[in-house]
């Protein structure tokens, strides 16, 4: 099921001149002296780029706007009819927060700012923004933000209703991005770029927003090879008889009790002339839904479960993105999959589990399913030969406890985890280094196997970082390598906020393929 598409364009035509159904401006807020100094209007401060529309109004925009309550908060967006006073019938004022003392906003700003307007603006046909951009090197990604922050915030699921939704309004089809010089090559390249990643992240979203009955992982796993073979990448699927005869125990024990078999998805990106030399292995969580097994979860929440195949999804569409954008370096993706249900065929607490890489592991809870197929997909990964392998999974609950529901955890070498957190910083997908202790993997050593699935004695002290500790029982040495954890980022189960809607976010699809360009450029 795939989502409505929006285009994306730039234009240079004045703002008050363009034929559009509304017209995006931001505006700062202003607090304290500033403010009482100012008169009425003294709370709001447009942003650069709605001088021409400011000038229409006569000077009183700032004025009307506030006395329809707008205060420039971050996201808050305030529509107001111009009645001809410019070609737009409709402006929207988005909140840009206090305005930033010599310099334009961040990009995370404008990209949350650009999401909510659209968002807003639903019904809309065409849209076209002017919110400020920078004219120095801030400039692209400036520019990169408000486009990717247009095209996921005017996002929605298609959903599964039957009758029609008077009050539901489609989304806006078309955005036009005012810039200084529509054919500015620099610019171009990025609204091509954002383009394809965004398209990317609400591919992700669609997949983790499918009901669980229509994605179970072979249906899924067919979804992911044909979108990935249109892209020109190279399509690896091994069925449930491919993995037993190979020897991923992992994969089979999380995958036997239930009637629709595991698959694991292989996708190669090879670069023209062998690129840089480097290779890139990027490996995701692909739980089509988890009750838990015999371990069965509390009911309270479970339908969520049907993103726990979020880490898989993000690197297949993070692949396809790879595919369009085509970076200088050789990347592979693996996608486990399973379904984790009870049955007569379920995997018990207390078996003891052969894995691709020949270690045994002694199973304590079965709803700690993803790290048995996680392990060996990093275990196969690692066989193939790679120099850095990114792993992200909807893995802990501890995760969301330590760090909340927007910011992922990331353990590994600890270099390639500041690697992670700097890039992730900077598109906005936060990420925080997470320890391995030495006393969190002697907590996992077991009596009868080579490990213990979690802590021996179930103590969930540390629980994000057993999580950590066990997978990198399997990465091979010499392989720099970090785990996310997004079981918090992955998923947003409140209301729309900023480019979030409702649902799966795509949480980290930005991430892997900034990653992925950044060890192109610098190995």
């Amino acid at each position: 099921m795939t989502s409505p598409s929006t285009t994306l364009s730039l234009v240079d035509t004045d703002p008050a001149e363009l034929t559009v159904d509304a017209i995006v401006i931001g505006v700062h807020s202003q607090t304290g002296d500033q403010a009482a100094t100012s008169g009425f209007a003294g709370s709001l401060l447009l942003a650069s780029g709605a001088e021409s529309i400011a000038a229409a109004f006569d000077g009183k925009l700032t004025e009307t706007l506030a006395l329809l309550g707008a205060t420039g908060g971050p996201g808050e967006v305030i529509k107001l009819a111009t009645l001809g006073t410019i070609a737009a019938p409709i402006v929207a004022a988005v909140g840009l927060g206090p305005e930033p003392t010599g310099a334009a906003p961040a990009p995370e700003t404008l990209r949350r700012a650009a999401g909510a307007a659209v968002r807003a603006l639903a019904g809309a046909p065409r849209v076209a923004l002017t919110l400020p951009l920078p004219d120095d090197a801030d400039a692209p990604a400036a520019l990169r933000a408000v486009a990717e922050g247009a095209l996921l915030g005017g996002y929605r699921f298609a959903g599964y209703k039957t009758k029609p939704q008077p009050t539901r309004r489609e989304p806006v089809a078309e955005v036009l991005v005012a810039v200084p010089d529509a054919a500015d090559q620099t610019a171009g390249a990025e609204i091509t770029r954002a383009q394809a990643v965004a398209g990317a992240v609400r591919l992700c979203r669609d997949w983790v927003n499918t009901a669980p009955n229509e994605l179970r992982p072979p249906s899924f796993a067919d979804a992911v090879a044909a979108a990935a073979r249109e892209a020109g990448l190279g399509v690896e699927v091994l069925d449930e008889e491919a993995l037993r005869a190979g020897g991923y125990g992992g994969i089979i024990a999380v995958g036997q009790g239930s009637e629709a078999p595991p698959r694991l998805v292989k996708l190669t990106y090879t670069p023209e002339a062998g690129g840089n030399g480097k290779r890139v292995a990027l490996v995701g969580k692909g739980i089509t839904f988890d009750t838990g097994g015999v371990s069965i979860k509390p009911a309270q929440g479970m339908w969520e479960m049907k993103s726990d195949m979020g880490g898989a999804a993000a690197v297949g569409a993070a692949m396809l993105a790879v595919a369009a954008l085509k970076p200088s370096v050789a990347v592979t993706g693996y996608l486990p999959m399973a379904e984790n249900m009870p049955s007569g065929t379920a995997y018990r607490p207390g078996d003891v589990i052969t894995m691709y890489s020949g270690k045994k592991v002694e199973v304590l809870n079965t709803d700690a399913e993803g790290r048995m197929v996680l392990a060996d997909g990093i275990a196969r990964a690692c066989e193939d030969g790679t120099d850095y392998l990114f792993e992200t999974s909807t893995l802990t609950g501890g995760q969301v406890i330590a760090l909340g529901k927007r910011i992922a955890g990331v353990m590994g070498t600890p270099e390639l985890c500041e690697r992670v957190k700097v890039v992730g910083e900077s598109v906005g997908e936060p990420a925080w280094p997470m320890p391995l202790p030495d006393d969190v993997r002697k907590g996992m050593d077991s009596d009868v196997a080579d490990i213990s699935q979690v802590n021996a004695v179930m103590d969930r002290a540390g629980h994000m970082l057993q999580g950590g500790v066990f997978l990198r029982e399997f990465v091979a040495e010499g392989v720099d390598w970090a785990h996310i954890d997004i079981a918090g980022p992955s998923y947003h189960s409140g209301e729309a906020t900023g480019y979030w809607t409702k649902g799966g976010t795509g949480v980290p699809v930005r991430t892997l393929v900034q990653l992925v360009e950044d060890v192109a450029a610098n190995g």
